[in-house]
């Protein structure tokens, strides 16, 4: 249970409506930040922790992600095609949950970016899990250091690495930075669908079974267009 997971499910289907009007005619998944489209950074740091294969749904402006996939060697690409009825992720799992053959697998949305300091943080996520304590393994983001991250914050983590939810009127210091592991098995004999996932992370929270493994470097939630030149800014003040 223990083993590295070796397949992803990219979340690329959304419509991306808080980054209109950009996204009427391209695709979020597609915005570029530090001169590479944001499905692309994901993309390449799957490979470079040794993700095998990357699954990677589509359905607002499709054609355009699958053509520009095209050309791509690693990971593997396969298109989950929800052209015909957006799943919402839950649905997008279960969409392709045969294709895990039972499982662990990486979950990545393509809004989230991070400067990695001092080492890539996938691998750090990926040497991290443990199947026989838990059921996901989300990375998660500083509330206070975090770009484009409003609200109280999604988690409080404990001495052992367990996560559990903020109670009304109190504040998190984590938020979810979009990237995880997961079980197949939490998703076994559900309807296809569309549904969330976050109502299975705070079950697994309810169980003691879900960990979360603190960012080391700045995420950068890149969901609106007022926070594209800020990605770029600290992009090149990273790369100086």
């Amino acid at each position: 249970m223990n083993a590295q997971p070796e397949k992803a499910l990219v979340f690329a289907a959304g419509l991306g409506a808080r980054m209109r009007p950009i996204t009427l005619s391209l695709p979020k998944p597609l915005v570029r930040i530090g001169g590479k489209a944001m499905l692309d950074h994901v993309l390449d740091r799957l490979d470079e922790a040794g993700v095998r294969e990357a699954i990677v749904n589509v359905h607002w402006l499709a054609d355009q992600i699958e053509e520009h996939l095209k050309g791509r060697r690693a990971p593997r690409i396969r298109i989950s095609d929800e052209r015909d009825l957006l799943l919402d992720q839950g649905g997008g799992i279960v969409k392709v949950l045969d294709q895990f053959g039972g499982k662990p697998f990486f979950i990545c949305n393509t809004d989230a970016l991070w400067i990695d300091e001092p080492e890539p943080q996938i691998a750090r996520l990926a040497r991290a899990w443990d199947g026989d304590r838990m059921d996901v393994l989300l990375l998660l983001a500083d509330m206070k250091t975090s770009l484009g991250v409003e609200g109280r914050g999604d988690f409080f983590r404990d001495a052992q690495g367990r996560l559990s939810r903020p109670k009304p009127g109190e504040a998190a210091p984590y938020v979810y930075s979009g990237v995880g592991i997961i079980k197949s098995s939490l998703f076994e004999g559900h309807a296809l669908e569309p549904f969330r996932l976050a109502p299975f992370f705070f079950a697994a929270a309810e169980r003691g079974l879900l960990y979360g493994l603190p960012l080391e470097g700045r995420w950068l939630h890149v969901g609106a267009p007022e926070t594209i030149e800020k990605a770029e800014r600290i992009y090149r003040a990273a790369a100086a």
